[in-house]
């Protein structure tokens, strides 16, 4: 009879053993799951009357991204220096009233077409689209109610390993002048490495094109005073696309080589953007797309940004054959900044990942043509970090 009740009690503690460390994996679970945090608030109404929306996502780290549902924008995202410390390093505003008064596509999603189409207009299946001119006489990123300014549909989502906030909006037939009804789905995800991915999801009823892209501005220094000119920038591209004066590719790949267009290795924006350069003054300075390499690979590395004072590394990963790369030139002063005073000259660069501009009225450029049946899909991942 002892040998049977210690047998008990014997298995009584090794119950509560293996209750207890399954508590203990339970909650470890649950740890990894919660380290994540999403917070939904108002972000006001637009001058329509619709509401919108704001996601906050964290992950463990303390990094945040803020999304609103009026142009899919990031209005936030803080980054960590060389002393750990988080700091906002996108432009952007602090109320929606400021987004719809003046805003030069600040964080924004931008549809159905990223870039410029030369004179608003471009041939499909023989027949002849015009679309809505709104930069001079091009259309530029997607007309003049694009994606940036429509409001999105928006999801959260919080897995063990990432913060989703998942955007959708249906861009009617002829929208802008764009032919089919295409279905649009973004989705930001924040992992625990302080990496944000984008990716872009999009499918039509009829032939249409399609390029989109995220316009976020960033300044790495954290400090919205300084200029962007000091930040080390590499581009793994061999050749760039030379513009007109009205910034419309010539159709031309031109080698960086021997060129200010030369970020293969790492050099400072400063170091070359003042040169005597007829792509130069076409642009104010670098608003140029640059062929990227490593296209069959798939998705890579792209480009990086360096800020020296703070040690903030920005790393850009996509699946893109080109991208944007501008450097603020038309901030003038005269829009106010989130923190005090205004967005001054160059306080800001883009690095935006696409299609190259005007595809559909050059032949030799990538194809950017959906057809009913087909999946628009891409992917680009902002890694942020400090060295």
């Amino acid at each position: 009879m002892k040998k049977i009740k210690k047998i008990k009690i014997y298995k009584l503690i090794f119950g509560m053993i293996f209750l207890f460390n399954g508590c203990i994996n339970n909650n470890s679970k649950n740890m990894d799951s919660t380290s994540f945090k999403i917070e939904k608030t108002s972000f006001g109404k637009t001058s329509d009357g619709i509401e919108v929306d704001q996601f906050i996502m964290k992950n463990k780290n303390g990094m945040k991204v803020g999304v609103i549902t009026y142009g899919g924008i990031i209005n936030f995202l803080t980054a960590k220096d060389k002393n750990n410390n988080y700091k906002d390093i996108v432009l952007g505003y602090d109320d929606l009233a400021k987004y719809e008064a003046s805003s030069p596509y600040f964080g924004a999603i931008i549809g159905r077409y990223g870039n410029r189409i030369a004179e608003g207009e471009f041939d499909l299946n023989g027949k002849r689209y015009e679309l809505v001119k709104n930069n001079g006489e091009n259309h530029l990123h997607g007309g003049i109610k694009g994606f940036d300014k429509v409001v999105w549909k928006a999801n959260q989502i919080i897995t063990k390993n990432s913060a989703l906030i998942e955007l959708r909006y249906l861009s009617r037939d002829m929208e802008e002048g764009y032919p089919g009804n295409l279905e649009v789905k973004v989705s930001y995800i924040l992992d625990n490495n302080d990496e944000l991915t984008v990716n872009y999801e999009a499918s039509t009823d009829k032939t249409t094109i399609v390029n989109l892209t995220q316009h976020s501005y960033f300044n790495l220094s954290g400090d919205f005073k300084n200029d962007i000119l000091d930040h080390e920038v590499v581009i793994d591209a061999d050749s760039f696309l030379p513009v007109n004066s009205k910034l419309i590719p010539t159709g031309e790949f031109k080698k960086v080589l021997g060129t200010p267009f030369d970020f293969r290795n790492s050099k400072s924006i400063r170091k070359d953007i003042s040169e005597e350069n007829q792509q130069l003054k076409n642009g104010l300075g670098y608003d140029h797309c640059w062929v990227l390499n490593g296209k069959s690979e798939g998705f890579r590395f792209v480009a990086s940004a360096y800020e020296p004072n703070s040690g903030r590394l920005l790393e850009i990963f996509s699946d893109e054959p080109g991208i944007q790369f501008y450097t603020g030139n038309f901030l003038d002063g005269t829009l106010p900044s989130k923190t005090e005073g205004k967005y001054n000259f160059r306080t800001g660069f883009c690095l935006e990942t696409q299609h190259f501009p005007d595809s559909p009225n050059q032949k030799k450029f990538p194809t950017v043509e959906l057809n009913p049946g087909e999946k628009y899909l891409s992917k680009t991942s902002f890694k942020f970090s400090v060295k």
